[in-house]
């Protein structure tokens, strides 16, 4: 990044900034449901260099999208830009919003979190270039502060109704540490991820266009269940995080059918998450294991946001001795399955997965393995290098 920036324009960058991309042990479709999920920053990120600029113009070079653009600060408009840009656009929307200091800059984004993929790369650009921002324009903002304002940006600026995970993870990842995070409180509690547990994730290389239009439908789904629930069970119910697996048992008879799958899958998956972090504490990785099948039969059966790809990512890696789990990750409808395994599984499961889907789809095989890594953070400013993350981290 810095090096093209260099290029562009002609000068070093005032600051460079990193965020990571992100993936989800366990906990899907929760996190707007003011639920419990459990992911962890990785170590693939987004990387933002840039400058501030005399004028109200943003300049800005998608350098691994070939793409670049620009706009002004005065044509901020929910919807005015489209791809990239919109991203870059809705996090300075949403700082003006906020009440802070905003002007023109010079970006370059680079990086290796794959696009489209599940591993959220849309959050981590929007932290990285929020983080960039907070050190060019002195912003007094804590983490999670950052992390909502990024939230606001996609659901209010880009039109995707996001909860809270993908940022709130961008900002909080701790290397070696999954994330429990309480996505109502947003209470972070840190979670030590064993060394002989090795996170696989495997790309469908499938791109379904009405991941935004479904995923936005669960959303209003899920919300009309909770409002259903608060009458039957006679109590304030916020979000289907409000109800518990044992209350859930005593009404589930009396909801409609297609709400009950919906609402049964939140209210058990949140479940799974809490049993998830006492496996993790426990070493206990079978355990582990077990819980992320259910959850993507889940996901699959009563969500209904896998499809054959995924399922057949899914299959294929269980079928691999010393694999512990696969489910799908992400909104579904293509995108990624993660795989939980043991080291010396890693080369097996590569190789089952390219013999068992890639090869006979004509595809390249796309398998990464990540690690728990550490959150955004500024990597120099104003040419000297910085520590690690600023402003701490959300140890507990």
């Amino acid at each position: 990044a810095r090096k093209v920036f260099e290029e562009k324009f002609g000068a070093e960058p005032e600051v460079v900034a990193v965020a990571p991309g992100r993936v989800n042990i366990i906990g899907e479709h929760t996190d707007y449901n003011e639920g419990f999920v459990l992911p962890c920053a990785v170590d693939r990120v987004v990387c933002v260099a840039g400058s501030c600029r005399a004028d109200e113009v943003v300049e800005a070079v998608a350098f691994v999208l070939g793409e670049e653009g620009r706009f002004s600060l005065s044509e901020l408009s929910p919807g005015g830009q489209g791809g990239f840009l919109a991203y870059i656009a809705g996090v300075l929307w949403a700082a003006r919003e906020k009440g802070l200091k905003v002007g023109g800059l010079n970006l370059v984004i680079a990086g290796d979190v794959p696009i489209g993929g599940g591993l959220s790369s849309s959050a981590a650009l929007e932290v990285a270039v929020a983080t960039a921002a907070k050190a060019l324009f002195g912003w007094d903002i804590d983490p999670k502060e950052l992390a909502l304002m990024c939230q606001r940006a996609e659901n209010e600026y880009v039109g995707m109704r996001c909860g809270i995970m993908d940022q709130m993870t961008a900002v909080a990842g701790e290397e070696g540490h999954a994330v429990l995070l309480d996505c109502r409180s947003l209470e972070v509690e840190l979670i030590p991820v064993p060394e002989r547990l090795v996170l696989v994730v495997a790309d469908t290389r499938v791109r379904r266009d009405l991941v935004s239009s479904e995923y936005n439908i669960r959303r209003s789904q899920c919300e009309e269940a909770a409002k259903l629930l608060a009458d039957l069970l006679g109590k304030e119910v916020r979000a289907l995080r409000d109800v518990s697996v044992e209350e859930w048992e005593g009404v589930k008879g009396r909801m409609p059918e297609l709400l009950r799958r919906r609402a049964e899958h939140v209210i058990t998956e949140n479940e799974r998450v809490l049993r998830a972090v006492e496996a993790l504490k426990e070493g206990n990785l079978p355990r582990l294991g077990v819980l992320m099948n259910e959850s993507h039969e889940s996901l699959r059966a009563k969500y209904e946001v896998s499809c054959e790809e995924l399922d057949a990512l899914v299959r294929i890696a269980r079928s691999v001795d010393g694999v512990y789990g696969a489910r799908l990750v992400g909104a579904g409808f293509g995108g990624c399955i993660i795989a939980a395994a043991r080291p010396e599984a890693v080369d097996p499961l590569k190789a089952a997965l390219e013999e068992g889907y890639y090869r006979p789809r004509g595809l390249e095989p796309a398998v990464y393995v990540v690690r728990p890594s550490a959150g955004a953070r500024v990597l120099s400013a104003r040419g000297r290098k910085v520590g690690s993350v600023e402003d701490g981290t959300f140890a507990s």
